[in-house]
């Protein structure tokens, strides 16, 4: 009554015969989250980085020294690249940027802690406490 079918249905999935690479290259977890923490660091010290143009201070730059050794680390040494002094126009919002830090830093945290780097976890935690720091005196003052 039916005729079988004779090509393979395009929404099948063609897997690839034993030994031979597949069409599209696969990446384990752990370099999936290598990845995430690399992303996760670099904007964090991007966001350091402005942090230390508006307000310089021996502890963002020691930060921003390690941040960049942790994202050198995670990419296989290539160095993050840095961007110089930000354009800043008009009065600029520091409470803002260190929430933002803040969260960047809990963000990597949460990887780090996902793929056991302790190191990069225990950077994440300092540099989360520092922004929490830096934001609770704004906060009370302006209660």
């Amino acid at each position: 009554m039916y005729e079988p079918i004779r090509t393979p249905s395009v929404h099948s999935s063609r897997s690839a015969p034993a030994g031979t690479a597949s069409d599209f290259p696969h990446r384990s977890r752990e370099e999936e989250l290598d990845i995430q923490l690399a992303g996760h660091l670099a904007a964090l010290l991007t966001a350091t980085d402005e942090l230390r143009a508006l307000a310089p201070s021996a502890d963002l730059d020691t930060a921003a020294e390690r941040l960049a050794g942790e994202v050198s680390r995670l990419r296989g040494g290539r160095t993050p690249v840095r961007a110089s002094a930000p354009a800043v126009t008009g009065a600029p919002d520091l409470g803002a940027l260190h929430q933002r830090a803040h969260a960047l830093a809990g963000r990597a945290l949460v990887v780090a802690a996902s793929r056991a780097d302790t190191a990069a976890a225990i950077l994440a935690a300092e540099r989360m406490d520092a922004h929490a720091e830096a934001i609770e005196p704004r906060a009370l003052a302006s209660r």
